[in-house]
């Protein structure tokens, strides 16, 4: 599926046609996986013209897409692998199919709801019951996992995690300073997503540390 889904969003999209950028991007993604060590993966990395996307993402069995607009803000090759190692954690941790299952428990409720007699405002009530304690929080728990295993990601492939935290506070300044309350977003809160990553940094730097020397 990640891979059909993949082909269409490269034949919708545009290819950037920067070659430095293509090369740097490139570079970039293999020392990642290569630090990922999933052979079963068939990694891809390309750029994706849009400057108004300050995005990346990486579907299951490694395709992933870098935005153009994410280039500037990224400013840093060290941030960019940030970016990139989180995206690819989600691919890791399987994410993508979790939220796939999760999905389908909210479509049974919706049927459950139907059944029992429930009028629509009622089951929207059920559903938004759902959406703050349960799949909101749910989908916050698998960015801030992406965050952890990203971070240890990008350093184990020997760039610097301290990259990290002002890359987060040009991602929130990109976006306007605005973010909806924490317990309405499906993302951490920035400042609780940048306290987490200050949390992480020595753990991180000792895996730069250790698989860098290694690599040496």
């Amino acid at each position: 599926m990640g891979e059909r889904a993949y082909g269409d969003i490269l034949k919708k999209g545009k290819l950037s046609k920067d070659g430095a950028q293509i090369t740097l991007l490139r570079k970039v993604g293999r020392r990642l996986a290569d630090a990922a060590q999933k052979p079963d993966f068939e990694w891809e990395f390309n750029l994706l013209e849009d400057d108004k996307q300050i995005n990346a993402f990486c579907l299951p069995g490694g395709k992933m897409a870098v935005y153009t607009g994410l280039i500037p803000v990224a400013r840093t090759r060290d941030a960019m692998a940030v970016v990139m190692g989180h995206e690819i954690a989600h691919a890791l941790l399987r994410h993508g199919a979790q939220r796939m299952a999760q999905q389908k428990l909210t479509q049974i409720g919706q049927v459950a709801g139907a059944a029992s007699g429930m009028d629509a405002q009622q089951q929207q009530m059920m559903m938004s019951a759902m959406g703050y304690g349960y799949l909101l929080p749910y989908a916050r728990s698998h960015e801030t996992q992406a965050d952890e295993v990203g971070l240890m990601l990008a350093a184990a492939a020997c760039f610097d995690p301290r990259e990290a935290v002002p890359l987060w506070q040009r991602m929130g300044q990109a976006g306007g300073g605005q973010s909806p309350p924490e317990f309405s977003s499906t993302h951490p809160n920035p400042g609780t997503r940048i306290q987490n990553l200050q949390a992480l940094m020595p753990k991180a730097l000792e895996y730069r540390q250790k698989f860098c020397e290694q690599a040496r």
